[in-house]
């Protein structure tokens, strides 16, 4: 039996991010500052072709060939199907963490066909040819390495060379740490050399130099690709509204030319400094979630425009942080000395260039910079609109009294979620560091951990970050500790009350983001692989960690019920006591959310990878057989609605099926490969 997981099926849905009228409201100036650095976006969104799978690239341009010569709607008369691979191809643009083929009624004969037949292929058999043959086969491939990323014979990356191991990305990192460089914007590549491993670590930059030595840094990493995001950065600054847009554009572009992450440093601390800008915009590598090792930061880019009425919600939220923050569990010397009130906006997306769109946004991920200078957060409106909507199909694993109340409080609670999770979660708590000149930035004879009840033993030392200390781990920990805090701080009536919620509908909005998250710690089992025992998506793995923790502490709170659906098949039920989330749910949010941040500012690896693998282990249910119920979500899995939820992407017009999103500038992509 094949699993389902690994096939697309031919009904993805589409959804349509509306910006239009957002667009429209914005100035003759405006208007060209988006454009340009919309295309910037674009341009090196193209890099994450590069970094995730070997087949992608040659997949991309291999369609760009083809619909440039006919139409979507010329081609999907031929095969739903190959509309279908299309759209997710360009949206999803490299493969997901997932390895995702095609509905298994379109052979690789048949697509190969289609290929063939197309005008392109008639135009110039040779070339689509050589595309087609460089990756028809990857396309249809589950081999046990090729069905997820991963380093070694865990998965497949091009962030490192296909020779490198767990073993070698340590040695990098030590590496990389020693000289004061960031991994954000590298790639690792071994050789051999008279029997002793080369490394060489490639820097993304339009410049293309490097030095030689046991490890060699090169720049020149997507040069092309790079110049092009440099080019219109600087087209960009002529339409800049202020001076710290202007000095934000030019210390990035100056970051995608010579492959400085210290220039993207001071480019995002003129944005910071960028209150409110009427068109909002970030760019770089960002994110390392797709990392195997948790350092690399996958090419992100996104320009949006302000939404006012949502903002000025979020704007009170902000103005109540320093109420809040001392509700958190931990004592006050694990969070900052001071809290930096950013800026807090809900945009609509005009662009998002990379893999996936998030519902919120807290940036930048430089914890230099967000301990001492601040951050920014965002919630894309226009992407939670979609998220609503998707509420209104058919609900898996909920009582049916449940359903109703889900669908109509979805929204709100997830309004509430998104802006505790960016504001006060990846907001909050303190690293404790020690700098290379031996100062502290906390009194090291006078501070306990509140675990051990012993004075503070372990810090950060120098260059070293969070990234860094933690890697394999470090994406889906601080996920999971940000949507601890959203949960925590929901009871807060004050919070809710900012969002409009009161009475009854208070608890309502509570009741849901609780059941919300336990659904989706259940949901999550479906992106983890038994073979590999490896969880191939930071936030799912977050949200089963929570559902194990509030399973864990019993007396009713929480219960996962195996039942047998209507269909005579195996189905499973939540059930969730709304009367003991105040209390017993609290409490255990309590303590395990003062753990996670202890062993964060303390920088002890080895209690926070005991901690968060421990929870996150499958094999190991107690009372539970997670790898049965994860059979069932598999089975119950609505593969339409879960495409559209876990990876609404920002979306062009609709045209049939296919996603011709416009970022197809591309004279260039065609010289992609």
């Amino acid at each position: 039996m094949v699993d389902s997981q690994y096939y697309l099926p031919n009904d993805v849905g589409i959804s349509a991010l509306d910006c239009s009228e957002a667009f429209r409201l914005l100035s003759p100036r405006e208007k060209m500052y988006a454009h340009y650095l919309s295309r910037a976006a674009w341009y090196g969104g193209l890099a994450v072709l590069l970094q995730t799978s070997p087949e992608s690239a040659n997949i991309f341009v291999l369609l760009q060939r083809i619909f440039r010569k006919q139409t979507p709607a010329q081609l999907e008369k031929d095969a739903t199907a190959f509309s279908c691979l299309s759209g997710c191809s360009h949206v999803n643009i490299p493969n997901s963490v997932t390895k995702v083929v095609i509905n298994l009624h379109l052979s690789r004969y048949k697509l190969e066909a289609l290929v063939k037949a197309s005008q392109a292929f008639q135009e110039q058999p040779t070339e689509m040819k050589a595309l087609w043959d460089s990756c028809s086969c990857l396309i249809y491939s589950l081999e046990k390495r090729q069905k997820q990323l991963g380093l070694g014979d865990k998965g497949i990356t091009t962030y490192f060379s296909g020779n490198c191991s767990l073993e070698d990305a340590e040695l990098a990192q030590k590496f990389l740490d020693s000289k004061k460089l960031s991994a954000y914007n590298t790639r690792l590549f071994k050789r051999e050399n008279g029997g002793k491993a080369c490394y060489e670590v490639r820097l993304a930059s339009a410049e293309q130099k490097g030095q030689n030595c046991k490890f060699s840094v090169k720049r020149g990493d997507y040069s092309p690709l790079m110049e092009k995001v440099a080019s219109n950065l600087q087209q960009a600054q002529a339409f800049a509204a202020n001076e710290n847009q202007r000095k934000m554009l030019e210390e990035y572009q100056r970051s995608f030319t010579l492959g400085s992450i210290e220039a993207h440093k001071e480019g995002s601390r003129y944005w910071i400094k960028d209150k409110s800008p009427i068109v909002e915009s970030y760019i770089g590598f960002i994110e390392s979630y797709r990392d195997p090792f948790g350092s690399r930061g996958e090419f992100e880019g996104f320009v949006a425009i302000v939404n006012k009425a949502m903002s000025e919600r979020f704007a009170n939220l902000v103005s109540s942080a320093e109420v809040l923050l001392p509700e958190l569990p931990w004592p006050q010397d694990f969070e900052k000395d001071t809290f930096l009130k950013p800026d807090f906006t809900s945009l609509d997306v005009l662009t998002f260039a990379g893999s996936g769109i998030p519902a919120g946004i807290n940036i930048p991920n430089y914890d230099d910079i967000r301990q001492s200078e601040g951050f920014k957060n965002v919630s894309l409106g226009n992407v939670l609109a979609v998220a609503y909507a998707t509420q209104k199909e058919k609900l898996t694993f909920l009582e049916e009294d449940d359903k109703d109340m889900f669908i109509q409080w979805k929204g709100p609670s997830f309004d509430v979620q998104v802006g505790l999770h960016e504001l006060l979660g990846h907001g909050s708590g303190k690293l404790f560091v020690q700098d290379d000149n031996g100062e502290f930035n906390f009194d090291q004879t006078k501070v306990i951990n509140p675990e051990s009840k012993q004075l503070v033993s372990s810090w950060y030392h120098g260059s070293e970050t969070w990234d860094s200390k933690f890697t394999t781990i470090a994406s889906s920990y601080e996920e999971c500790r940000a949507e601890c805090v959203g949960l925590y701080l929901c009871l807060n009536k004050q919070v809710l009350s900012i969002f409009g919620n009161e009475g009854q509908q208070a608890d309502d909005v509570i009741y849901v983001n609780w059941l919300s998250m336990v659904r989706g710690g259940l949901l999550g089992l479906e992106f983890y692989t038994p073979e590999s025992q490896s969880w191939r998506q930071a936030h799912m793995q977050a949200r089963f960690v929570i559902l194990r923790v509030l399973l864990e502490v019993g007396e009713g709170l929480v219960g996962l019920k195996e039942v047998t659906g209507q269909d005579g098949k195996p189905d499973i039920r939540i059930t969730l006591d709304r009367s003991k989330i105040s209390t017993v749910g609290k409490d255990a949010i309590h303590r395990f959310l003062c753990k996670l941040q202890v062993f964060k500012s303390t920088a002890d690896v080895a209690g926070g990878r005991a901690l968060y693998e421990g929870y996150s282990t499958v094999s190991d249910g107690g009372s539970h057989d997670f790898l049965r119920l994860r059979e069932t979500v598999l089975l119950r899995k609505e593969a339409r609605k879960m495409f559209v939820q876990a990876n609404t992407k920002i979306k062009g017009e609709r045209l049939n099926r296919v996603t011709m999103v416009t970022f197809v500038t591309a004279e260039f992509t065609v010289d992609l490969i």
